[in-house]
């Protein structure tokens, strides 16, 4: 039977964690696996309660990241930890701390791996905790996927269909370009040859930078529809409630396309996302459509990037882990 290590990163979200827990240790029964709780510094007692949460749990490790460097920094943390005894596991499994598996979630993804050779990660469908659904399920981003999300109008969506980021809910199970972090597997051998997440990116698009280095050396990702994650969003984040743009996630849109593209795509592609954002800008102004966007969020997008041009190039720690590095020690 493969082994399996399961990584839950929390960040103050202690009693979701303790419930997220509860639920994969259902749904890792019978299996080869080991869970391990990553608290990515929370610092407002998160450690300690989860650590005595454990106690009634045999094999399950509550360890600390140090440090707060985001939802890559802390998964690699757990992936590092590897198994109990030294050992390195098969699979990895990724778990949010506000996602709970099905009593067959988590197998579903193994047994597809298992299967499917061409694929090297798998993620789950992912569905609010009424039963509907969220979208999961995404192409790579480009110029013109920034234009047709900043456009939101219909002819210039219709025109751009196959460039749209997000895709039409999966009604089976199949390929996709990535998928959201939320209920992921990967084969640890595939990120033995193209590295963990790249810890520049401190939150948003480190999963779709990892799934686009796993298809250019080769390895698919899979949606897999059958094994179901509900899934509440955004609790650590706060995404829902912002007012303004955090500076991290233009952060993340920046390093993602300059780091894969280079800088003169990544600027493409936010000219392209300005002039959308115009065109939409244009709408609300015209026929009286409601803000899509936080407050200022095009000035601050367009400011963001021209200055990232001329800043010097970021010093990637994950990102430039090769394959030796990333390997585990014997």
């Amino acid at each position: 039977m493969p082994k399996l290590l399961t990584v839950l990163l929390n960040y103050r979200t202690p009693d979701m964690t303790i419930r997220a827990a509860k639920a994969a240790l259902v749904a890792l029964q019978g299996l080869d696996a080991e869970l391990v709780i990553v608290d990515n510094a929370s610092g407002d007692g998160s450690f300690e309660a989860l650590r005595t949460a454990a106690r009634d749990w045999p094999g399950v490790r509550v360890i600390q990241s140090g440090r707060n460097g985001g939802f890559g920094a802390g998964n690699n943390t757990g992936i590092r930890a590897g198994m109990a005894d030294g050992s390195r596991p098969d699979y990895v499994y990724l778990l949010n701390s506000d996602a709970f598996p099905a009593p067959e979630a988590i197998r579903r993804l193994l047994e597809h791996l298992e299967t499917h050779p061409e694929a090297g990660l798998a993620g789950s469908f992912i569905h609010g905790e009424t039963g509907d659904p969220h979208i999961t399920a995404f192409r790579f981003p480009s110029v013109w996927s920034e234009l047709e999300g900043a456009a939101r109008f219909g002819p210039v969506s219709r025109l751009l269909k196959g460039k749209a980021v997000p895709l039409p809910l999966p009604e089976r199970t199949g390929r996709v370009d990535w998928l959201a972090g939320a209920s992921l597997m990967m084969r640890q051998s595939v990120l033995d040859q193209i590295g963990l997440f790249d810890e520049t990116f401190f939150l948003y698009f480190e999963e779709t930078d990892l799934c686009l280095r796993a298809a250019r050396a080769g390895h698919e990702t899979h949606y897999v529809r059958d094994s179901a994650v509900a899934h509440i969003g955004s609790v650590s984040t706060g995404m829902k409630r912002w007012d303004r743009i955090p500076g991290y996630w233009l952060d993340s849109r920046w390093h993602y396309f300059s780091k894969n593209h280079g800088r003169g795509t990544a600027m493409l592609a936010t000219l392209m996302h300005a002039f959308g954002g115009a065109l939409w800008r244009l709408r609300m102004l015209v026929q009286g459509k409601a803000p899509a966007d936080p407050p200022k969020f095009l000035r601050d997008l367009i400011v963001h990037d021209f200055k990232a041009v001329f800043r010097p190039l970021p010093t990637r720690r994950a990102a430039s882990m090769d394959a030796a590095e990333a390997k585990w020690s014997d």
